[in-house]
């Protein structure tokens, strides 16, 4: 059996899952990297990156491996789309993208437009009329009123700002007036509720009721007939229910029956997977709904 380099610290847990499922196929064929590589299609590089998990595989990869062990495709094309929404939502960092290999070359890529200089408006056009080099004709304007009524105009102008200023000095104050109103308000309110004796809002967590029953050789408990649903750590809603009434059925406590994927079902999945015979990964998919629905 190879000896495998630790993954990634950082590698999300949905990614780590396929890789190490990759890495046991692998190693049950005992073919080499350069096998793999020649009955694949996919080079020798690649996989180690794939299995190294510095790179997402394509599906047409996992397709592959699952056909020359002899895997149900179907589990682990299952596994390939967890791993995927998770790398494309940007959760596992410090590892290269799955379209690495097939990076588009560099004479395809635009070329940059020229940046305008920083610090440089919008030039601004040339009267008509005139030259690049001939000076703009300066001069005072047609109507310019007479040079005494400047300062007339001057302190007009100087009064209109300061009304303008004492306006929206009286404003600020104002509003500061009613914004520390507001948070002595809010501060007591606060402080109120969370005074001893104080009542809070009562919050009902779902429940759900199980009604199991056996249709044509399957049990179903009535909130979900789903026999390939994914579901993991952190999932919730009526499927989740369905699951853990099966679980319950079983045998396998996974605690109330509250539609919540936590540490308890996940754990009475894993009991259920070991007594199966499968992949102990705490993740309900197809061949765990088939354990389930018996």
């Amino acid at each position: 059996m190879s000896r495998w380099k630790g993954l990634p610290a950082e590698l999300d847990p949905r990614v780590r899952h396929l890789v190490v499922r990759l890495r046991r196929l692998k190693d049950h064929s005992g073919l080499s990297m350069r096998q793999l590589a020649a009955k694949t299609g996919y080079s020798a590089s690649s996989w180690e990156r794939y299995l190294g998990g510095r790179s997402l595989p394509p599906r047409e990869a996992v397709e592959a491996i699952a056909a020359i062990t002899g895997e149900d495709p179907t589990r682990l094309l299952a596994l390939r789309d967890v791993a995927a929404a998770a790398w494309s939502g940007g959760q596992t960092q410090g590892t290269t993208r799955p379209a690495a290999d097939e990076q588009q070359s560099a004479h395809d890529q635009p070329v940059p437009q020229d940046p305008v200089p920083q610090g440089l408006g919008p030039v601004e056009p040339v009267p008509q009329g005139l030259g690049p080099d001939e000076p703009v004709p300066q001069g005072p304007a047609p109507d310019d009123p007479a040079p005494h009524a400047r300062p007339l105009r001057v302190m007009l102008a100087a009064g209109v700002v300061a009304l303008v200023l004492v306006g929206a000095s009286a404003t600020v104050l104002v509003a500061r007036l009613t914004g520390d109103e507001g948070h002595t308000a809010r501060t007591s309110a606060a402080a109120s509720a969370s005074a001893p004796g104080a009542e809070a809002p009562a919050r009902s967590a779902p429940s759900y009721t199980c009604r199991v029953e056996r249709v044509d050789g399957r049990w179903y408990a009535g909130h979900s007939r789903t026999r390939d649903a994914i579901l993991w750590t952190g999932h919730s809603g009526p499927k989740v229910a369905e699951a853990q009434c099966l679980l319950r059925r079983a045998g396998f406590s996974p605690g109330d029956i509250d539609g919540i994927y936590g540490p308890l079902t996940e754990r009475a999945v894993k009991r259920l997977q070991k007594k199966a015979n499968l992949v102990v990964d705490g993740i309900v998919g197809p061949h765990t709904w088939g354990a389930l629905r018996g």
